[in-house]
């Protein structure tokens, strides 16, 4: 049974969510798309992904990269998905998704489950979405109302995926604009950048930040050094929350208040710079934290291919039918 505590956050996530959401019906997204189409869809997503976080709680954080990997490149279109064809080079194998985007085999088992209960109904962009939303609730982090009826891409470009997505050595001026050119704010980046509080990265991603950065804890980087040598041990593991990386809560932000962030991009937010007080904000603010999140997960959502992008409603994540 849901806390006093957790019941009061979630309110303040859908009171908070509530003009954002009115807003979507104008690119004709709506939370009751499959009501009458697929009942079950929102049930049968949950339960996987319960089963697959319960099997491995890092995956939770790896659904939720996937969703975001797939909307920063041309919209919420599921390209993320698809395998390469003689006619294109997918995103699979694009420099920030080869070693850090997983998940694939989740989303391809919810796939086949909503196929059994609605043929040919359900995207597998809306399916991310969902998945990406019962990820986060899952690990401890807030809900919100997922807006759906999107459609899936014919194609993808890993050229896109190789220049869209921020990387973990980025500046805070590279953030800002990355995310400005999407349309989110910088306090949408901030509150993304959460997500960091779950989930763990290879030593590859953050092997400069513990050796050459200025701006980090040397206890900190002293722990990371023990499993990441300067050389060899790229695809070792780290948890990027050095506190608590299997749930969704504000240790992250603590994290870079004492210079413990495990990526240069994340220190960026606490450097002197202007996200410096938002950042002692979702410190001290649980509840603030998961409605700037959930706001920001639905503007992300929102990101859409351009108008005369073709798509379809794929039957298999992976190919185009």
């Amino acid at each position: 049974m849901a806390t006093a505590a957790a019941r009061c956050q979630l309110l303040l996530v859908a009171v908070a969510l509530a003009p954002l959401l009115a807003g979507v019906a104008g690119v004709q997204l709506s939370s009751r798309f499959y009501d009458r189409r697929c009942p079950k869809l929102q049930s049968i997503v949950r339960s996987a992904v319960a089963q697959a976080v319960a099997t491995e709680p890092r995956m939770g954080a790896s659904i939720l990269r996937l969703f975001f990997h797939d909307c920063f490149v041309n919209g919420c279109d599921a390209s993320i998905l698809l395998d390469d064809t003689a006619s294109f080079t997918g995103e699979k194998n694009a420099g920030p998704n080869a070693n850090s985007v997983r998940g694939y085999a989740v989303i391809d088992a919810i796939k086949t489950q909503v196929e059994a209960a609605c043929s040919a109904t359900v995207s597998c962009a809306d399916i991310v979405a969902l998945a990406a939303r019962d990820s986060v609730n899952l690990l401890g982090g807030p809900t919100w109302t997922v807006q759906l009826g999107r459609r899936d891409a014919l194609n993808a470009s890993q050229s896109a995926a190789n220049s869209n997505l921020p990387g973990p050595g980025s500046s805070l001026d590279t953030l800002i604009t990355m995310f400005g050119n999407k349309g989110l704010s910088p306090r949408d980046m901030t509150a993304l950048s959460g997500a960091h509080t779950i989930g763990q990265a290879r030593c590859t991603t953050f092997r400069d930040r513990i050796y050459s950065d200025a701006n980090v804890n040397a206890t900190f980087a002293a722990l990371r050094q023990q499993t990441c040598p300067q050389t060899g041990g790229d695809a070792t593991l780290a948890p990027i929350d050095v506190t608590t990386p299997d749930t969704f809560d504000t240790a992250y932000f603590e994290n870079l208040a004492s210079r413990q962030g495990l990526f240069h991009s994340d220190q960026e937010l606490y450097n002197g710079g202007s996200q410096d007080v938002l950042v002692r904000m979702y410190r001290r603010r649980a509840s603030t934290f998961f409605v700037d999140f959930a706001k920001a997960m639905v503007r992300m959502g929102n990101l859409a291919p351009s108008a005369d992008t073709p798509t379809e409603i794929r039957l298999d994540c992976k190919k185009i039918n």
